[in-house]
Parts: structure tokens; sequence; C-alpha cells
């Protein structure tokens, strides 16, 4: 069932974050309801610019709307991860997403706040709501790419200001990820102090991570043993999840856990079986672990177990 993430957020709030995991094919898909229908676990479907063009955006809508008729428990968003304004336009006329990201955080803080508030006035008019970006997170993520001497924290006072004049659903908020596999270096961390900060100026307004993959150690290395050369990434603690959902962040964002999770799975199928040309056993093998890892995800998260309660307070 689609449902927007304003009402997923309302029942999270102040307890526990919702997963937001991207997509781009039927065997994410797949992965990703078997996972959080298994840990009960509501969550938000990500769709970014590049996943719409990767074969075209009627064939992923169409993936995801028969997977929902297979898994009929599962509760959902599906969201517009990184949208520039013609891209949120695109999906709030489509009439198909529930959730769209307008991501300005690039340009000047007042064009930030025009550009977002364009979008606002026009997703609210269809009933579908909207996420913004403000401060800039290093790294690359699909066509969005900073460099890290150019990442700027999220600034409190500015986030208030912001969210009175743009009227946004969400914020997401830059306090120390980054996009990608390459995260932190040394003791570098979440910078909960700011978190926080912006907390305290909108408190019950629904915050944003973006970035938040964990890049696990084990998958770096079997990959790299399986002919890999992923040196030095390094991720967020997913034991940090919890503090970041008490000081109000209600969604966080992960995308590149599953794609190492892919390519662990893929590099060590053909190894095994460097006979086989079929794409069908190494999807299987992968439909299998990635809802192994979203399911851990979602316990991480403290979402897993939450769809009796959501249920509930969405009638």
């Amino acid at each position: 069932m689609i449902v927007t993430t304003k009402k997923l957020f309302e029942a999270a709030y102040g307890k526990y974050a919702i997963g937001a995991y991207n997509i781009n094919n039927v065997e994410q898909t797949m992965g990703l309801f078997r996972g959080c229908v298994e840990s009960e676990a509501p969550f938000i479907i990500q769709i970014s610019k590049g996943a719409r063009s990767y074969t075209n955006k009627l064939v992923l809508e169409s993936i995801i709307r028969s997977v929902d008729e297979i898994f009929p428990d599962a509760i959902f968003a599906v969201h517009l991860d990184h949208g520039d304004e013609q891209t949120c336009y695109d999906c709030i006329e489509s009439g198909f997403y529930s959730s769209v990201m307008i991501d300005a955080s690039h340009e000047s803080f007042e064009e930030n706040i025009a550009i977002t508030k364009r979008v606002v006035e026009a997703a609210h008019a269809k009933g579908i709501v909207v996420e913004a970006e403000l401060g800039q997170l290093g790294g690359v993520e699909e066509h969005v790419s900073v460099k890290e001497s150019d990442a700027k924290l999220t600034d409190p006072d500015q986030a208030k200001e912001f969210v009175d004049r743009t009227g946004v659903d969400s914020l997401a908020c830059a306090i120390g990820t980054s996009h990608g596999a390459f995260k932190f270096s040394g003791t570098q961390g979440l910078r909960f102090d700011v978190l926080s900060e912006i907390q305290k100026r909108l408190p019950g307004f629904p915050l944003v991570m973006h970035g938040s993959s964990s890049v696990p150690r084990e998958e770096v290395e079997r990959i790299n043993k399986a002919g890999g050369n992923i040196l030095g990434a390094k991720g967020v603690d997913d034991k940090q999840f919890k503090r970041a959902a008490e000081l109000g962040v209600t969604k966080i964002n992960i995308d590149t856990d599953g794609r190492l999770v892919w390519t662990r799975v893929h590099r060590e199928y053909f190894i095994e079986h460097p006979e086989n040309f079929d794409l069908r056993p190494p999807g299987i093998a992968f439909m299998a672990e990635y809802a192994k890892f979203i399911a851990d995800k979602n316990q991480k998260l403290g979402s897993a177990g939450q769809i009796p309660d959501v249920r509930k307070f969405l009638k």
C-alpha cells in the first residue's frame, strides 16, 4: 500500500527512523519488499533521476505496482530522490509518486528557497509531500557531485527560516555524512551537536539523513577478495541510527550498501560458477541476500516490527 512520507513520519517521529532504499531494477525491488515484509517494517522506495532513465520510468513504476500486488501487507512511500525542478514536476504530474525531493542545495540560500517554494506549491496542490535539502553533502550521488572541500553543514538558524518560508514537509540536513562509499577518514563522524540545534529550532519537524550507508567492512573485503578494488571505504556506524532518530531524523537514506551487496553477490557467484552464462541464478541469490540485508537494516533503524502500529495509525 502506497502512503505519503508525511504519514510515515508522523508515526515514527522520535521513536525510530524509516529506511529509504534506492532501487533500479526488479531484483532490488523484490528483495526490498521481501526484507521489509519479513521484518514488518514500513519503508520508502527511492527512485533517482538516473533510475528513471536506466530503462524507462514507466518500466520501474510498473514493477513497483506489480510487486505491491504480490506483497499486499507492505506499507511504503514512493519518493523521488535528488530531483531537479523539472523532474519534480514530471513526477508530480505522473500521479504515481507520493513524495518528491527537490535538491537546490547547490544554489544560493535565496534561490534554494524560491525553487523549493515553487515545487511545494505544485506538489501540495496534488496532495504530494516535499523534501528539500539545506547544506551540502560531499561525494557523488547520481548527477549530484560535490567536492569534499565544498561540502558545508546545515546552519540551524537557516534551517528554521528555510522551512518557514518554503512550507516544505521534511528537511535533509548536512551533518557530516557524504554520498558514496568514502564517507569518513580518521575520527571524523556525525555532527549530533548540529542535529540537536536544528531539532531545537524545528521541534517535531521530520529531518532526513542522506549518505547514511555503513559500508560494512566484511562486504568490502569480500568484494576485493573476489577481484574488486574498493580501498579505504568507510561509512556511517549504524549503531548511531537510534540516536539520530531521537533527535528528529525520521528518514535515513541507504543506497551504497545495497550496491555493495549486489557487487559482492555477483562477483562471488561468477568466480564460483565460471561456466554460467544465465543471469537468473545470480539474480535469485541477490534477491535473497538483499532481503536479508534490508531486514537487518530495519532492525538497526528501529522500524522492524512497526507495521501493526503504523496500520493502526493510518486508520
